[in-house]
């Protein structure tokens, strides 16, 4: 098959350029188109031709070693305690459940639908705003983006407490959908500017991570706020429910202030960075795949992102464990319920599977990053989620059992949702790709967030069959996708090898024209 074939018809003009390019230049410098003498030149590097392929690599030196602890300590803390409070503030509806909030303001909802409804209501909107707001980010600087967004839905999460009836806290979910919808894309794109290949896989997990600390910090400020007795004669907070939304909604309003002044802009530009540390950033930033320089949209990416088959079988993979993910964040609580723990002690209860998944996502990570693999060690843990469901649909009467299957089911839905994520992080090859894929796969992965949402009503109490059965099958279909992908990766990779010769190390790898498809780009499979 001839690769004009393989590649996308909006890539091939840009194919036969760089061919003629490589017909051009005998040297073996193929990989580095000629530049655009009237491209912007990138901060901090007026003096040099950035798309030159003499550029000094810096990879393995002490300066780099420096400057990615550096950036550590500056990026890592700020976006996990965003990714903390956003995750507390999606999913505090399951822990308010068990806190008088159906009684409260559903009309006490016996058939649980009312709750479905008002948790699935976040997902409708975070679905519909994914795609637009997270190419729109490329637009803005990173910093001011990511500080409006925190700010947006700590505010609106702070004012649900003031819900009354079903409409209200409907709206407020919406809402909060809204704000949060282009969060998660974002830093994905934005750990690409600062992180090479072999990091991403860690600092993703230690990001993603805080969505199990979440799990686990909520179900303790739960249990805290469960034990608060209440002087009923004072009306301002009358149920434990609206406290927690508001020592839940109220940090990330001040670090959304916090992130505007520290969170580091784009490589080329951040002043947080010296001229010399700013050279190697950029540098580290074109090492795999050319970064854009400032703000642009590439259309043809962003039309080549729609038309990759990947992405929609990476958004299949997505939709099995966000199904499984929404189903852990609002029901885990009432679930360990039927384990015959009471509702005060079933927010405890929920810690210690998170606290296990979020020890077990990094062993993966740090292994994936090594071995430079992710779908293996992704199909892998979506089996031991899966098996987690199948554990509580084959035993119904042992409780510790039960309560181990839970185990399995956070630690390999996590994990796999925090490789996958550093998976498409590296492999759509461009910023505009990368701002078009990613949240069209998580776009794709919410619906299944939506379906969790309706699978555990109360009516289906205590065995919730059919949420246990629809869960394991989706993890079942996400393991076997991962290793379609896994597969299908490794093939490309090998096609390349034998058709243009293994890139030459260190070489930069041009992918402003035809974003992954590049003779040189090579996937992580």
């Amino acid at each position: 098959m001839s690769k004009k074939k393989e590649l996308n018809p909006v890539f091939n003009e840009k194919l036969d350029q760089h061919e003629d390019n490589q017909v051009e230049d005998p040297q073996g410098l193929h990989s580095h188109s000629k530049p655009d003498d009237t491209a912007p030149l990138e901060a901090g590097l007026e003096e040099e031709d950035t798309d030159a392929p003499s550029t000094e690599s810096f990879e393995n030196t002490q300066e780099e070693r420096d400057l990615v602890r550096k950036l550590d300590r500056r990026i890592l803390p700020i976006t996990c305690l965003l990714y903390l409070f956003a995750s507390l503030d999606r999913s505090n509806i399951g822990n308010a459940r068990l806190q008088g909030l159906p009684e409260d303001i559903l009309d006490g909802d016996a058939s649980g639908q009312l709750f479905d409804w008002v948790t699935s209501a976040f997902f409708f909107s975070y679905v519909l705003f994914q795609i637009p707001l997270t190419i729109l980010s490329k637009l803005f600087p990173p910093k001011a983006y990511v500080a409006l967004a925190a700010i947006g839905w700590g505010t609106t999460s702070t004012l649900l407490a003031t819900a009354f009836n079903f409409p209200s806290l409907f709206v407020g979910r919406l809402v909060l959908g809204v704000f949060e919808a282009g969060f998660g894309p974002v830093i994905t794109l934005y750990f690409s500017f600062f992180y090479t290949k072999q990091e991403l896989g860690l600092r993703f997990a230690l990001w993603f991570g805080f969505a199990t600390v979440a799990g686990a910090f909520g179900g303790l400020i739960a249990f805290g706020v469960q034990h608060i007795s209440w002087d009923t004669n004072h009306d301002s907070i009358s149920h434990n429910w609206r406290l927690l939304f508001i020592i839940e909604g109220i940090p990330p309003v001040l670090l959304g202030i916090v992130t505007y002044f520290f969170l580091p802009n784009r490589p080329e530009s951040t002043t947080y960075l010296t001229d010399r540390e700013r050279k190697i950033a950029v540098e580290r930033m074109n090492r795999d795949s050319s970064g854009d320089v400032g703000a642009t949209v590439n259309k043809a990416h962003v039309i080549a992102a729609f038309t990759d088959w990947r992405i929609y079988v990476g958004g299949i993979v997505y939709f099995g464990l966000n199904c499984a993910l929404a189903s852990i964040g609002a029901f885990l609580p009432t679930v360990i319920t039927t384990f015959g723990y009471t509702k005060a002690s079933a927010q405890l209860m929920t810690v210690p599977p998170y606290v296990v998944s979020a020890i077990v996502m990094l062993a993966f990570s740090v292994a994936s990053d090594k071995l430079q693999s992710r779908g293996f060690l992704m199909a892998f843990a979506s089996l031991i989620g899966a098996i987690g469901y199948l554990i509580l649909l084959v035993v119904p009467h042992d409780n510790h059992v039960r309560y181990f299957s839970t185990f399995c089911i956070t630690s390999g839905t996590y994990t796999t949702i925090g490789l996958t994520i550093a998976w498409f992080g590296h492999n759509l090859g461009s910023e505009t790709k990368k701002a078009t894929g990613i949240p069209i796969f998580m776009a794709i992965g919410q619906c299944g967030s939506i379906l969790g949402s309706h699978l555990f009503p109360k009516t289906d109490g205590p065995r919730y069959l059919k949420g246990f059965g629809v869960s394991c099958a989706l993890m079942f279909l996400a393991a076997a996708c991962c290793v379609v992908l896994s597969m299908s990766y490794r093939f490309d990779n090998a096609r390349r090898d034998k058709q243009y010769g293994k890139p030459k190390p260190n070489a930069r790898v041009v992918t402003h024209d035809l974003a992954d498809k590049a003779p040189d780009f090579r996937y992580v499979p």
